[in-house]
């Protein structure tokens, strides 16, 4: 190898340190600092309307029942569906939501629930009033089950009827971020509805079906 080669070979090394991705940092929790050993739980800030990675232990900490009037809290991993709900077509009219995909939760700060679907922008909100999803959230028992902030009522409209699930708040917005990364055109696109499909055949697998009472 001559001196200019060299050369060449130690500057291509240099530039690959700032090309080459950057190696992956460790998840750590947002409110204590610790890592989350490669799986963690989210948290509800109820002040920001955000969610935060948390450590087992924090995790912990919010499920106290103590802690269900304060600034965090803990988000459950409850999957739930109702064989015997009624939302159907006409049911679904009612929403009057541009795409077949709306979630809702109890907000507990506006004691009110909340209609929220994606959209190429992200989580969009209904401003249809709500009294009309009244009539909608009656016809299944899982409405009345939901923990507020924490878990949302998911429903999808398709070609063989209206999907209901109660599920964690934080699917509903992984869901949404990935429909905001995929979407393309008017309608999403095939790759958009591929992930759609792959997430409620998910949730299909996961989800028990509710029995009443305390599930």
């Amino acid at each position: 190898m001559t001196v200019g080669q060299g050369a060449v070979q130690r500057r291509a090394t240099g530039l690959r340190r700032f090309t080459a991705p950057a190696p992956p940092r460790p998840e750590r929790c947002e409110l204590c600092g610790a890592g989350t050993g490669g799986g963690h739980r989210h948290l509800v800030d109820t002040e920001r309307r955000t969610l935060a990675c948390a450590c087992r232990a924090c995790a912990m900490l919010f499920e106290n029942p103590g802690s269900a009037h304060g600034r965090f809290r803990t988000v459950p991993d409850r999957w739930l569906t109702d064989p015997g709900h009624t939302v159907d077509d006409e049911a679904w009219e009612l929403l009057r939501i541009p795409v077949g995909v709306v979630f809702f939760f109890r907000n507990a700060a506006l004691d009110r629930f909340v209609a929220l679907y994606p959209s190429p922008a992200g989580a969009t909100e209904s401003e249809l009033d709500p009294a009309s999803w009244q009539q909608v959230l009656e016809r299944t028992r899982l409405a009345a089950e939901l923990q507020p902030d924490v878990e949302a009522l998911l429903l999808r409209r398709d070609g063989d009827g209206c999907a209901c699930y109660l599920v964690p708040i934080d699917a509903c917005y992984e869901l949404v971020g990935r429909m905001r990364l995929l979407w393309q055109g008017f309608d999403g696109g095939a790759e958009a509805r591929a992930a759609l499909d792959n997430f409620f055949t998910s949730a299909a697998g996961r989800a028990r079906p509710y029995q009443g009472g305390t599930a």
